[in-house]
């Protein structure tokens, strides 16, 4: 028999139920390196200050879907909306009393509808703070991913030649272009992935890879999973968050950038910046062209 859920509640592979959440924050991170997870914040439900605080401060990699509250509370409070948007969440679902898992699912593998613009503000909501310049330039770059297949055609794109356009992320602690550019790619060919019955290969061929192996051994290459793993658990942001911590430990990441990411931490937009560390000697040597 179904009860009334708590406010807050985890959505994990392979997304039969709903789990309370129950204990302290090494639950959430825990949940969180589980990939294709999600934190479930039913808003109708008594939870007040507490519950937002989880929200706004879980683990990175944890995707979040909202659950309205009644229409007459969303009426009566002039700031949920507000609230909402602070929380970054992956989807929004009218109120339920009781949601069902197999629909909370279906939010969580929807394709983002503006790819660029989420995974900045992902970076940004998870503490990685450049200037403005520089999310815009990211942004281009994972907007241009979706037609062009190398940092030839990407510079030439954003009007730079390779060498400055690698020199401007290195400066600021991040990945080289083309990392970046796999990564939207990437992206993409999870969603797509998530959401039909196609072939690995067609998926592939469709997104300009000559076959299913080279997306499969990009994919296994930079973030660890392979493209049948990203089919089953669903959603981006854990994949993001995999993405990040790979180049954190291959030096990819700025010291300061790259400690959040040490020992499996993780941390929302409340989350401190740890202290910096020696610099990687691998991400020295490497070239600001590649």
């Amino acid at each position: 028999m179904s009860t009334r859920p708590g406010a807050l509640q985890l959505l994990i592979h392979p997304y039969d139920g709903l789990l309370p959440l129950t204990g302290d924050r090494a639950v959430l991170r825990s949940a969180a390196r589980r990939p294709g997870s999600a934190l479930v914040w039913c808003m109708g439900t008594d939870a007040g200050a507490g519950a937002r605080d989880v929200v706004e401060r879980r683990p990175g990699g944890l995707a979040l879907i909202v659950v309205l509250p009644p229409v007459e509370d969303l009426s009566s409070d002039a700031g949920l909306v507000l609230t909402v948007q602070s929380c970054r969440p992956h989807g929004i679902l009218p109120h339920h009393d009781v949601p069902e898992p197999r629909e909370l699912a279906q939010v969580l593998r929807r394709p983002p509808l503006d790819l660029a613009a989420e995974v900045t503000e992902y970076l940004t909501w998870r503490g990685l703070g450049v200037d403005r310049d520089t999310v815009h330039l990211v942004r281009r770059i994972i907007e241009l991913s979706s037609e062009l297949r190398s940092v030839t055609a990407l510079s030439r794109g954003m009007y730079l030649s390779r060498r400055a356009l690698g020199r401007r992320l290195m400066s600021r602690g991040l990945p080289v272009p083309s990392h970046w550019l796999q990564l939207g790619r990437l992206l993409r060919i999870t969603s797509r992935l998530q959401n039909t019955d196609a072939s690995l290969f067609s998926v592939a061929y469709e997104a300009g890879y000559p076959d299913g192996f080279s997306v499969s051994n990009q994919m296994h290459r930079l973030t660890g999973y392979r493209p049948s793993e990203v089919r089953k658990y669903l959603g981006w942001e854990w994949l993001l968050e995999e993405w990040l911590r790979k180049e954190a430990e291959a030096g990819g990441l700025s010291p300061n950038m790259a400690s959040q990411f040490e020992g499996g931490e993780a941390g929302g937009i409340a989350a401190p910046m740890a202290p910096a560390r020696r610099r990687s000697r691998r991400r020295a040597a490497r070239p600001a062209s590649a």
